[in-house]
């Protein structure tokens, strides 16, 4: 069984936790970063369009790139460390949303945190991306809560039309 660990800034520590309690101890492990396409590529068309054509070595979607994959490379470093077992990381670049979904088919098992609104239970508890994944990823889900769990007291009222209103 393979096991999709979505490392995320802000929210990995709970996704890697979640690997390490509910993982199967056979499981082979893959520690999965994205990231987005849409920074660097502003800052290329930006650069090629108004300042500096001809002069690729300025270009500062260049940087941003080498930037985010530092970035990445730190956070699987430090997310395969607190794993503490045999793993794989892959780094993807691309449309985030689409990116965990295609690396998740074939597995067994997708962990990911909650990335919205995490002070109420509620569908904003998740953000654009993470929903879209929830939607379509072709395996099962282990979602999971980054910091304490809101209280029931927080759960959003049933809409004014439910029968079930009280």
């Amino acid at each position: 069984m393979t096991v999709v660990v979505w490392i995320v800034e802000g929210t990995w520590s709970a996704c890697v936790d979640a690997a390490r309690t509910y993982a199967p101890a056979d499981a082979d492990i893959t520690l999965l970063h994205v990231t987005g396409a849409d920074i660097p590529g502003a800052a290329h068309g930006a650069f090629a369009g108004l300042l500096g054509r001809g002069h690729r070595e300025r270009d500062p979607g260049n940087r941003l790139e080498h930037l985010a994959a530092m970035s990445a490379a730190q956070l699987l470093q430090a997310a395969a460390d607190r794993l503490g077992r045999p793993c794989t990381r892959t780094e993807r670049t691309g449309r985030i949303e689409r990116e965990v979904v295609a690396a998740t088919e074939g597995a067994g098992l997708l962990i990911l945190a909650r990335d919205g609104d995490r002070t109420r239970l509620g569908p904003h508890s998740l953000g654009p991306a993470s929903r879209f994944v929830v939607d379509h990823a072709p395996c099962p889900l282990l979602l999971v809560w980054p910091e304490t769990v809101p209280g029931l007291t927080t759960m959003p009222p049933p809409p004014p039309h439910s029968p079930h209103r009280r």
